[in-house]
């Protein structure tokens, strides 16, 4: 994947290759270096480049070597979800150094008028989905007759998501563009006719669909639900010996910080790396991490891509990867030079399609496991586990419980309606469907009722009836 071309040989920007030497990136991969060259002299590129393959980089240099920090709108980048216009930003502010360039990023699902009221103030470069930007434009947000760079990520998933006609409609107004370029993993043929619509005689970068290295590691899948997770991590940080050191990933810079919050407050060691710290507290960081003085980093995938350190034995998932490429790229950071190594993967009900598509898509063995024992010698849990119903509640937060109770003791659902109400003094829509089989009762419960109900059917007895429950997975 990465070539024998050094970033430092190009003659960047010092601020670009400051940005660079902090995220210790040395050599380009080969869509970077096929790619850079051509986009720096001005041309339309079209690249062929899948996530994982350095493609940010390829079509951000090139942009972020051309913008000033005026705060007048230059550049333009589309990208199909929030997800990835987030991870773009994120990739561009590390990127960038010291240049001082304004990067917003624009999506729905959050609040537009705030999202204008912090492009009133000035941006640079706009990372954005289709949808927001056109639907900014039209309340007079956002100028598309500004940026003279356009950059189309992903198209052809833009392309599977129907967003083609707002793209065009976004191109359209976009007269003061100068310069565009298009990427995309595979290239049907509409994309290749739209192409020719909008760009000018555009050099095409054709990159091989390069194999993933898969490193011979021992990987493991813990099914926990979100409100344990942090239990299932003090069990596997507990299990590190003193010359283990450790990366965990989460999928947002908000789940880094809150990850590194609650572990510190159960007196671990950790250090949380993502986009918005300083260039100074990165290297600080990156550095101690190289060093051993820290044995604990979390990590966003962005931010991680900087870390190259041959101690890490041990790679936690607590957030599974949005997109399958990360998923090897995270794990492939344990196990090198011929060592042991072990990746734990944290799956909630709502994560595990994602695991089980990864697993298909590149054959992997992920064992499924309970939680770790503790250590010899440990005898307490780091973190407490807690009481969560929340994975076994159908969509609608109801949780079913089977009751030892004979429908004839039961008499009927009213009665065990009333029993139930009159013991967690709840709201009746707290209480759904009752029901009987030969020999139990089946009540269902919200699951912020679940453990109040546990606890009342083992102590009060119904009519006289002592009676047992267990939950219904």
């Amino acid at each position: 994947m990465f070539t024998t071309t050094r970033f430092d040989a190009w003659n960047l920007p010092e601020s670009l290759q400051r940005g660079l030497d902090a995220m210790g990136w040395e050599f380009a991969t080969q869509v970077q270096r096929d790619t850079v060259p051509l986009a720096r002299q001005g041309t339309d590129v079209i690249g062929q480049a899948r996530t994982g393959s350095g493609k940010t980089a390829a079509f951000g240099l090139p942009i972020l070597e051309r913008c000033q920090p005026t705060g007048a709108l230059q550049a333009l980048v589309l990208a199909p979800t929030r997800e990835l216009a987030n991870q773009v930003a994120e990739e561009f502010n590390l990127l960038q150094g010291d240049t001082g360039l304004t990067i917003l990023t624009v999506y729905g699902g959050t609040d537009l008028e705030k999202q204008a009221k912090t492009l009133g103030k000035g941006v640079d470069i706009i990372v954005g989905t289709p949808g927001r930007v056109m639907d900014m434009s039209e309340r007079g947000h956002i100028d598309l007759a500004s940026p003279q760079l356009f950059c189309l990520d992903e198209a052809d998933r833009m392309l599977d998501m129907g967003f083609f006609p707002d793209i065009m409609w976004i191109v359209e107004r976009m007269t003061g563009r100068e310069q565009t370029l298009l990427f995309s993993a595979t290239f049907p043929q509409e994309i290749i006719d739209a192409a020719h619509e909008f760009m000018n005689e555009p050099d095409f970068v054709l990159t091989n669909a390069e194999e993933l290295d898969v490193p011979p590691i021992d990987l493991y899948s813990v099914r926990i639900g979100r409100s344990n997770k942090l239990w299932v991590l003090g069990r596997l940080l507990a299990r590190m010996e003193e010359d283990d050191q450790t990366i965990i990933f989460c999928n947002t810079k908000r789940m880094v910080d809150l990850a590194v919050e609650r572990l510190k407050k159960h007196r671990f060691d950790v250090a949380g790396l993502h986009g918005d710290l300083s260039q100074n507290q990165r290297e600080r960081i990156l550095n101690s991490f190289k060093e051993g003085e820290v044995k604990t980093i979390i990590a966003t995938d962005v931010a991680a891509r900087g870390i190259d350190v041959d101690g890490i034995t041990l790679v936690i998932n607590y957030d599974i990867p949005n997109d399958m490429d990360s998923f090897i790229h995270r794990i492939g950071r344990t196990g090198r030079i011929g060592r042991t190594g072990e990746a734990w993967s944290l799956v909630s009900r709502d994560d595990e399609p994602q695991l089980s598509k990864i697993m298909a898509t590149y054959g992997l063995d992920i064992q499924a496991s309970e939680a770790p024992d503790l250590p010899e010698g440990v005898d307490r849990d780091p973190v407490r586990r807690q009481e969560d119903f929340g994975e076994t509640a159908d969509v609608f937060g109801y949780v079913t419980m089977k009751l030892s109770l004979h429908p004839d003791e039961a008499g009927s659902p009213l009665n065990v309606a009333k029993w139930f109400l009159e013991q967690l003094r709840c709201d009746e829509l707290a209480i759904g469907t009752i029901r009987f089989d030969e020999e139990s009762t089946y009540v269902s419960l919200h699951s912020s009722k679940i453990g109040t109900a546990m606890k009342a059917v083992e102590k009060r007895p119904f009519n006289g009836t002592n009676m047992t429950a267990v939950i219904v997975e």
